[in-house]
C-alpha cells in the first residue's frame, strides 16, 4: 500500500491537475462510466461532529474507493487544526486490497474549486470579465484562486457576512494582478460569474442580485437544509450539477424542488456538456447556475491522481499490509 501524507499533497497537486481530474470524472459519471455510492454522513454525538463516507466506483479509470471524514467545528478553537478533516483510501478493484492512503484535507479544498472552475470553463459566457464572490471563508480563497486561472477576468468584487474577511479575496485577487472591490449583496449584478460558498441555512442571494448573462456556481449546498440561493433563481436559470440525485436531495434544488418551481428533469449534469451531448449555455442573455454538491468520485479522481504524482517522484511511502 501506498500512503500519500497529508504534508506532501502541496508539494504534489496543482489546481491544474485537480481541474483535469474533475473534469475527466464529471464526463464519466455522465456517460455511465462511474457511479457514485450512497453517502453516510451522522451526527456522532461527541464534539459536535459530523462524521461519514462518500465513495464510488470509476470503471474507464479503474478508481475504486471512499472518503471518510467530516466535519469538527471545534477544531480551529481547541486544537489549531481546521474544522474539515477526511483521509481518502483506495482499493484495487481487481482484488479489492487497499492500494492507497492519502490525505484528503487540501486534495477537498482543490477538488471542490475544480468543480466551480470546470463549470464556469463550460457554462460562462466566453466575455465574461467580472468575477463575484459571495462568501470569504477558508474554502473561498480556493475557489477564486481556480477560478481565475480559466483566464479573461479583470475584475473581483466580493461580499462576506464577515467583512473583515475579504482581504483574503483582495490578496487571492492581488496574486493574479487584478483588482478586488468590496460590493453590498446587490453589487453582484455587476459580474459576470458569481460564485457562493458560505455556510448558510437561508438566501443570500436574491434573483434581483443576478444580471441576464451570469453564470453561477453554487458551492456551499451539500447537507439537507443549508441554502445560498433564493428558489426562484433556479426557476430562472438553466441548472447544471454534479450529480442529480445529490443536487435534489442535499444540494441548492432540494429547495426549488420543495417549492415545486422545478422538476427533477429540469436538472443536467455538467457531464454532459463536457461531453458534448448536451448544448450547455443556450444564449447570452441566460442564467446558468452549477449546483456543486460534492461527490465522491471528485475526491477519488484527485488521490488517484496525486497517488500517480507521488509514485513519479518517488515520494510516496509504500508499506505491506
Amino acid at each position: 500500500m501506498l500512503i500519500v501524507p497529508e504534508r506532501d499533497i502541496a508539494k504534489l497537486m496543482t489546481p491544474e491537475a485537480a481541474f483535469d481530474a474533475v473534469e475527466q470524472v464529471f464526463a464519466a459519471m455522465a456517460s455511465g462510466a462511474a457511479y457514485n455510492f450512497p453517502v453516510v454522513r451522522e451526527a456522532i454525538g461527541h464534539e459536535d461532529a459530523l462524521y461519514g463516507f462518500k465513495g464510488g466506483f470509476d470503471r474507464s479509470s479503474l478508481t475504486l474507493g471512499l472518503k471518510a471524514g467530516g466535519y469538527w467545528p471545534h477544531n480551529l478553537e481547541k486544537r489549531g487544526l481546521i474544522n474539515h478533516q477526511s483521509t481518502i483510501f483506495l482499493f484495487d478493484p481487481d482484488s479489492g486490497m487497499v492500494s492507497a492512503m492519502v490525505g484528503g484535507n487540501l486534495l477537498t479544498a482543490l477538488r471542490t474549486a475544480a468543480a466551480s472552475s470546470v463549470s464556469i470553463k463550460h457554462l460562462a459566457r466566453k466575455d465574461a470579465r467580472v468575477i463575484g464572490m459571495v462568501g470569504a471563508g477558508h474554502q473561498a480563497k480556493f475557489q477564486l484562486r481556480a477560478a481565475l486561472k480559466r483566464g479573461g477576468f479583470e475584475k473581483v468584487i466580493g461580499w462576506n457576512f464577515h467583512p473583515e474577511m475579504l482581504p483574503g479575496l483582495a490578496e487571492v485577487a492581488a496574486e493574479a494582478g487584478i483588482p478586488f472591490e468590496e460590493v453590498p449583496l446587490n453589487g453582484m449584478r455587476e459580474a459576470d460569474v458569481i460564485i457562493t460558498i458560505a455556510s448558510s441555512f437561508k438566501p443570500i442571494l436574491m434573483t434581483d442580485h443576478v444580471s441576464p448573462g451570469t453564470h453561477i456556481a453554487c458551492m456551499g449546498t451539500d447537507t439537507r437544509g443549508k441554502q445560498e440561493l433564493d428558489p426562484a433563481l433556479l426557476a430562472k436559470a438553466a441548472v447544471f450539477t454534479d450529480e442529480i440525485a445529490q443536487s435534489v436531495s442535499i444540494g441548492e434544488a432540494q429547495h426549488a424542488i420543495a417549492a415545486g418551481l422545478i422538476r427533477e428533469s429540469e436538472i443536467t449534469q455538467l457531464g454532459e456538456v463536457i461531453n458534448g451531448t448536451h448544448a450547455g449555455r443556450a444564449s447570452a442573455d441566460q442564467i446558468t447556475l452549477f449546483d456543486g454538491t460534492g461527490v465522491g468520485l471528485q475526491d477519488l479522481a484527485v488521490a488517484a491522481a496525486v497517488v500517480d504524482l507521488a509514485r513519479k517522484s518517488g515520494t510516496a511511502i509504500e508499506i505491506n499490509v
